[in-house]
């Protein structure tokens, strides 16, 4: 099995709801994903993808949805006053832990073909979340933009 890797780099803010934590209040973190794509063998250029191709798709959808945008729950109760502003934001169906991106970013890759096996997102320097998903399985997270555009 043969494996690429891609980083990207992007900055968002967000909240956690029902928790006790510093993480429910707002704040901001400069995120780095990695999308993993895998391939039992190479193409005829002797490539599982070709590293721009993973940026062209994944990196352009999130500097469109992710980067610089507010993360939120839906249900968070500041999405209407923020709505009001004009703030751009990313609203999920579930809170938007380092767990969940990570969970919509593999999402997105594989709707767009990839066959990507992990996308790992580091919500700081040390600390990140990691999500494969279970072949056959649907879990898929329901999400919506709202706001102005960046």
């Amino acid at each position: 099995m043969f494996r690429i890797s891609r980083e990207i780099d992007f900055c968002y803010g967000h909240r956690l709801l029902g928790y006790q934590g510093r993480c429910r209040h707002l704040h901001g973190h400069n995120g780095r994903a990695l999308i993993a794509v895998e391939a039992p063998d190479l193409d005829e250029r002797g490539m599982v993808l070709d590293f721009s191709d993973v940026k062209r798709t994944v990196s352009r959808w999130i500097d469109q949805h992710l980067d610089h945008r507010m993360l939120l729950h839906r249900d968070d109760p500041l999405v209407p006053l923020l709505e009001e502003a004009g703030e751009p934001m990313f609203l999920m169906s579930v809170n938007p832990t380092a767990e969940n991106i990570a969970r919509v970013i593999h999402q997105v890759a594989a709707d767009q073909g990839l066959s990507v096996v992990e996308v790992r997102l580091w919500e700081t320097p040390r600390c990140f979340a990691t999500y494969s998903a279970d072949p056959g399985t649907d879990d898929r997270i329901e999400w919506r933009l709202t706001g102005a555009e960046v």
